[in-house]
């Protein structure tokens, strides 16, 4: 079964990263474009993750995992090399309401993260349900071509116009019309 396809505000969850090598870094920079409210435990932490926990005042425990320390936490990210603690993670998260994602252990998560494309307010994801990372990433890598780099203060003006024309036929007609001429401008056919 596939994974549902969901775009959700994590600045309101309290999310915990434990690990802290190439693979944990990678999920804290992705995770840092949406929320601040992060925190990393592992024994050790590569250059990247310590640079972007002193960068974006993440919290990190340098210690090992121990059972209980997923309490308080609303999201868990596991990105250890030690399968038995992604599954002792992830079965611990049962008894509680926290959703795990388990690196490169789909039968341990309950989200994965998707490959994406964010350009402002834009935001494109693609996802094989964990099937071929490598595929998403040259998807992404194609697309990231073709979109133009004019889109974020595209969107921005035409949320401003939102906030500022009353809903209606109208708007919805002008609107349509806008972004029509945006995409024959700077996508070809």
């Amino acid at each position: 079964m596939s994974f549902f396809p969901m775009y959700m505000d994590v600045c309101k969850f309290k999310i915990l990263v434990v690990g802290g090598g190439a693979i944990a870094a990678d999920k804290i920079e992705k995770l840092v474009e949406f929320t601040s409210d992060i925190t990393v435990i592992s024994p050790e932490v590569s250059a990247k993750a310590d640079r972007l926990i002193e960068e974006h005042g993440l919290i990190l425990y340098k210690k090992k995992y121990q059972n209980g320390d997923i309490k308080g936490f609303d999201i868990v990210i596991v990105a250890t090399d030690t399968r038995d603690l992604h599954r002792a993670i992830y079965e611990e998260s049962r008894n509680h309401r926290i959703l795990v994602n388990s690196v490169d252990n789909t039968a341990y998560c309950d989200f994965i993260f998707p490959s994406y494309i964010k350009q402002g307010d834009l935001l494109i994801s693609f996802s094989t349900g964990g099937a071929s990372p490598a595929f998403t990433k040259q998807l992404r890598s194609y697309f990231l071509g073709k979109i133009p780099n004019t889109v974020g203060a595209f969107l921005e003006n035409m949320k401003k116009l939102r906030a500022q024309m009353p809903k209606g036929k109208e708007r919805m007609q002008k609107f349509d019309k806008m972004v029509k001429e945006f995409m024959e401008k700077n996508f070809e056919s």
